[in-house]
């Protein structure tokens, strides 16, 4: 028996948190499964956290964590992966733009073998100018530098395994390489067509610049997923590479000081060969700093991206801890563990 936890990111959706929240009910309970939806607030300003506890607060299958201050769509995204207890994980955004109804075979999807089901807005109902146009242009640059072809990157509707749910770790803003994340830890991946609807309540929080921000952090994903281990092997090419065309530049200088007896002293060939050997000699420094920075990385504490305000539970008896109602963040752990 497949069991499910659902995780929802939200920013100032007062109006769409809510009817997500009857929509996820109308879809799963029927599935006659174990099910958790887990609604993470990131920081909103305005009524969604009081709108979706006065309509959920009576259900069990309620979880609601609200962060203190915004830290991003990723930070929601990891806070929901972390806190998820069930089989199945499902992530999607509240702005009503993904639809629910799509769960059920995604989920039968995955249970064929896969790891994770992606979803794939084919039909997709935003503007062409601000949102298509860059959003092709980022999923062909995505696919190309981590090898891991998707038509659609940016659809936070994802299905996938426990254990891979458990096994990524995000940072920054890494919300978007899920699957290449999830194929890093071998992960079999499948693309699915899903149905897409155009925004009826609220702004996107989305925009044309954020297609800078999506390369600069594609940058960072190409270097975790190619060197994070060995950054030396990075950082030592580009220095051998530098260095070594600084010396045999600054040998051919030598050969013609010596041999030919020509004048080298006023040469800018001089000045840049020995600038190339020093910054070759700096980038294998970098190198050897990179993978001490990467031994104390994979060896440190796990540091939380976010800080939480409260969690919320909803019905009479809560699955989650035993303890219902509103808890603060950060007496959570203690109760959780006195309720037991």
């Amino acid at each position: 028996m497949t069991s499910i936890s659902v995780i929802i990111p939200l920013y100032n959706e007062a109006e769409n948190a809510p009817l997500m929240y009857d929509e996820l009910t109308k879809v799963l309970a029927p599935m006659n499964v174990p099910y958790e939806l887990i609604f993470v607030d990131d920081g909103s300003k305005d009524k969604t956290v009081r709108g979706l506890v006065s309509v959920a607060k009576d259900d069990p299958h309620f979880f609601l964590i609200e962060f203190r201050r915004n830290f991003g769509q990723t930070a929601a995204m990891a806070a929901g992966l972390e806190h998820s207890r069930y089989e199945v994980v499902i992530t999607l955004d509240g702005d009503l733009q993904n639809d629910p109804s799509e769960i059920p075979k995604m989920v039968k999807k995955l249970n064929e073998g896969y790891d994770l089901v992606a979803g794939w807005r084919k039909d997709r109902k935003d503007k062409l100018i601000s949102r298509k146009i860059p959003s092709r242009l980022a999923n062909w640059l995505i696919s190309k530098i981590t090898g891991v072809s998707l038509h659609d990157y940016g659809c936070s509707l994802k299905v996938m395994t426990r254990d891979i749910a458990h096994g990524i770790k995000l940072y920054g803003e890494m919300h978007r390489f899920i699957p290449a994340l999830a194929n890093q830890i071998g992960a079999k991946i499948y693309e699915m067509p899903v149905n897409h609807r155009a925004r009826q309540f609220g702004e996107s929080k989305y925009g044309i610049s954020r297609t800078v921000r999506v390369v600069l952090d594609l940058l960072t994903v190409k270097f975790l997923l190619g060197f994070a281990k060995r950054p030396i092997h990075f950082f030592g090419v580009i220095g051998m590479l530098t260095g070594g065309i600084g010396f045999f530049a600054l040998a051919m200088l030598v050969f013609d000081k010596f041999v030919m007896g020509a004048a080298i002293g006023n040469r800018p060939m001089l000045t840049l060969s020995v600038m190339m050997i020093i910054i070759g000699i700096q980038f294998l420094v970098f190198g050897l700093l990179a993978e001490v920075l990467a031994r104390t990385y994979y060896e440190s504490q796990d540091k939380k991206t976010y800080v939480v305000r409260k969690y919320y539970s909803g019905g009479s008896s809560n699955q989650r801890t035993g303890i219902q109602g509103v808890v603060e963040g950060e007496n959570w752990n203690q109760q959780r563990v006195q309720s037991q």
